[in-house]
């Protein structure tokens, strides 16, 4: 072995503390790096083999009823390869042992049906059999949420009619990756399902033999999208057609490309956080470990070696520390990274998951730590061998000590001698003093971008379920009803109060911007059901005009006062302007509201509701289900209590999952820098520290000007720190902005605490262990040197 690489083995031996804890800081940068890269790439990939190789349609019509005539017209429309026509309904389901009202989206399949356009994965069984009407098709989680075995037998109401089902298989399908009821923003397995049925069989039970009520279609490369959708709707609009929308558009894609959007964000800015972080502290920290053994590097100058030989000795101590950081962060965020594919694989329901770790991924990661250390190692050792062998060899000549501002203000003999030294010495080594002051703040606002979702998930619960969604029950109808069904809700024993509404699809045109979305007609002065402005102020609906919620707006560019273009997506097809009468603030979804009155006459119809929100009698809450169970036109039903555990479900899962990993590797980092920050100084000032002790400071004395100013730089960086994460956290949230959720910034006391408390625990374990290292210093040595 060469004498350099011996040196290099002792050196790492004997700092083994701080290259543990600079190998952890890098560790926790690549780690997070990997950790998101990989997964956004696994479900990225995942969802796109999925989508080729069971042939995800790529635009979806739904009508009321055509002819199976219809389907060559539309197949003759320049640009469309395939077209599949479907009978699809919402039915009512009663599911043994489980009380509450349970509904299913039934999909007409025929016997090729994993031939066609959206096929089916089997995961176990098999389809329904031709002239089978009793036998289904279950979505796999729903299946796994009752506890489905094959063979099971349950009941359906089919167009009014009660028929017992049999599962024969489940399945699951590209087009419900994201299983959501109609108006749900979560999922709810055991309340809401798909379920595949014969075409036939379905068609008779709705009427529609020989004829169709849904459309699916793909494209050949290079079409006009927009061309099909306009030959599309001309086509199908004499038949009741709801609006033809592309891909994009369509509700599970929806919904799962808006969610790896925001895994994308964050995907792109943690990493980034951390590794820059990681990156800033490695140049800091390389610098001044190198820059401590000058003389050591003069030594090798004086027996010969060059210039190149010390600079790539240095480089490959660093090296190893740094490549320590790389293999053990590159094992923890590819662990990671399948823990958290994991849990999105439970929300998104794919049939199998294409995880790897992409040698890209760790190359970028290993190459910006080295390049990051490797910067901070040629930048000290340069300084080093630029001077002359006996220069180096000899300590650097004491500094230059004067009154500091501080003095001058008067408070010099209100500060004691170990005071004005550490007051002195921070003034003195400006520089060095404000890069350990804002690595430390740094430390402290990546805490705080690791907790504040915790706390945004508290507040949008509290504000959507709390402060606006407050009824006990949601009830959705089948088809627009009259509004006297709401009397019919009332006179039901246990219910205390009603709220009804009514849903409109609709498309918001404003200028070039458009939109597809909702509007709910809501009764005005309701108690259930509430809006609030971006004040969180109740806002009073008013006679006429438009509420749009504040996101909206801005996709949309219309501000108070503004007309925007309101398509209607049933019925007659209206196409009217209405009047942005006002902004309400919300968190999920985006949609418009209007006066329920206001609503049916630009309906042109009597008055006409689409469901309700009901206050209820919790005692009496199994009573009310079974009455709502027995009810034909009653689709749905959502209780607010399931809504806010499937929303606390999912975020705990996903979201939460992140604030841990961020915490912990983010209180990780914080120590790192604090520690090597105190072992660095102890390092730089042990001579001087020491010679104080031959002059007659005693052991708490030099422990005090040494941690003193360490808790000085620390207190100071707090403040610093909070601000920092605050401003990181707006700008994620900034940048997590979709249709789907904001996320707000709220950030309570416990989550400052938390920080600060954490980075002074770092600094008081960090100048516990530097105190030890104090009362060894070899103060013989100290008399030996020739000054």
């Amino acid at each position: 072995m060469k004498a350099l690489d011996r040196k290099l083995w002792r050196d790492l031996w004997q700092m083994k503390s701080q290259a543990l804890a600079i190998a952890l800081v890098v560790m926790c940068g690549v780690g997070t790096y990997i950790m998101f890269l990989t997964t956004l790439g696994a479900l990225r990939a995942t969802q796109e083999s999925y989508y080729r190789e069971y042939r995800f349609a790529g635009i979806f019509v739904t009508l009321k009823r055509a002819p199976e005539s219809l389907r060559q017209r539309v197949q003759d429309i320049d640009g469309v390869d395939r077209v599949e026509t479907r009978v699809v309904a919402q039915v009512r389901l009663d599911m043994p042992a489980f009380a509450e009202p349970v509904t299913a989206l039934m999909v007409s399949v025929s016997s090729g049906g994993r031939q066609g356009l959206n096929a089916l994965h089997l995961s176990e069984g098999r389809l329904p059999a031709p002239g089978r009407p009793d036998e289904v098709v279950v979505s796999t989680p729903f299946a796994q949420a009752h506890a489905l075995q094959l063979g099971d037998r349950f009941y359906a109401i089919l167009n009014g009619r009660r028929q017992a089902l049999t599962m024969v298989g489940t399945a699951l399908s590209p087009e419900f990756v994201q299983q959501l009821r109609p108006g749900g923003v979560f999922p709810d397995y055991k309340r809401y399902g798909v379920m595949w049925m014969e075409r036939r069989a379905l068609g008779q039970a709705y009427d529609m033999d020989g004829a169709f009520n849904d459309l699916a279609l793909s494209l050949r490369p290079g079409a006009d999208i927009q061309h099909v959708i306009d030959r599309v709707d001309e086509l199908v609009n004499p038949y009741g057609g709801l609006g033809t929308y592309e891909r994009k558009d369509q509700r599970s894609h929806r919904f799962l490309s808006q969610e790896l959007d925001q895994l994308g964000v964050l995907a792109s800015l943690f990493p980034i956080m951390f590794m820059g972080i990681a990156a800033f502290l490695l140049n800091v920290v390389i610098g001044r470990l190198v820059a401590m053994q000058r003389e050591q590097i003069a030594t090798l100058k004086a027996f010969g070696y060059s210039n190149i030989a010390v600079l790539w000795h240095y480089l490959k101590m660093v090296s190893v520390i740094v490549g320590l950081g790389i293999v053990s962060g590159t094992a923890l965020g590819a662990w990671l990274g399948k823990v958290l594919s994991g849990i999105y694989m439970e929300f998104y329901h794919f049939p199998y998951l294409k995880f790897s770790l992409q040698p890209d991924t760790v190359l970028e990661a290993a190459v910006a730590s080295l390049l990051a250390a490797g910067a901070g190692t040629v930048f000290a050792v340069w300084r080093a061998v630029a001077l002359r062998p006996a220069q180096a060899m000899r300590p650097e000549p004491p500094g230059s000590y004067r009154e500091t501002w501080v003095e001058k203000l008067g408070l010099k003999r209100w500060l004691s001698q170990p005071a004005r030294m550490i007051i002195r010495h921070i003034q003195r080594r400006a520089l060095k003093s404000m890069l350990t002051l804002l690595g430390i703040a740094m430390a402290c606002g990546i805490i705080i971008t690791g907790l504040f979702q915790r706390d945004t998930v508290s507040y949008m619960v509290n504000l959507q379920f709390g402060m606006a969604q407050r009824e006990d029950i949601s009830v959705t109808f089948t088809d627009p009803t009259a509004y006297r069904a709401r009397f019919d809700l009332l006179g039901l024993p246990g219910v205390q109060h009603v709220e009804v509404f009514r849903n409109v699809p609709v498309r918001l045109r404003h200028g070039h911007l458009s939109y597809r979305t909702g509007i709910r007609g809501v009764e005005p002065g309701g108690d259930i059901q509430r809006l609030l402005d971006t004040d969180l102020r109740l806002v009073a609906l008013p006679a006429d005009g438009i509420l749009l919620t504040d996101f909206l707006a801005r996709l949309l560019d219309v501000r108070v006062g503004d007309r925007v273009t309101v398509e209607v997506l049933e019925g007659n097809r209206p196409v009217r302007e209405a009047t942005i009468a006002g902004v309400v603030r919300e968190y999920l979804g985006v949609s418009g509201y209007m006066d329920l009155a206001a609503l049916n006459r630009f309906m042109l119809e009597g008055p006409t509701i689409s469901g309700a929100y009901l206050s209820v009698d919790s005692g009496q809450l199994q009573s009310i289900y079974a009455q709502l169970k027995g009810m034909p036109r009653i689709a749905g039903v959502a209780e607010r209590v399931q809504e806010i555990r499937n929303f606390n479900r999912v975020m705990r899962d996903t979201m939460l999952f992140f604030t841990y990993v961020a915490t912990v590797f983010s209180v990780i980092i914080a120590f790192g820098v604090i520690y090597n920050s105190a072992r660095i100084a102890l390092t730089e000032r042990g001579r001087e520290l020491a010679s104080l002790r031959v002059l007659g400071f005693t052991r708490a004395e030099i422990a005090y000007i040494l941690l003193g100013e360490l808790g000085i730089l620390t207190l100071l960086a707090i403040p610093l720190g909070l601000w920092m994460g605050d401003w990181m956290c707006y700008y994620i949230a900034h940048r997590m902005q979709t249709d789907l959720f904001r996320v707000p910034v709220i950030l309570v006391p416990r989550t400052y605490a938390f920080a600060a408390v954490a980075v002074l625990v770092s600094a008081i374990l960090s100048g516990l262990a530097v105190r030890r290292r104090l009362d060894q210093l070899d103060l013989i040595a100290v008399l030996k040197t020739a000054e």
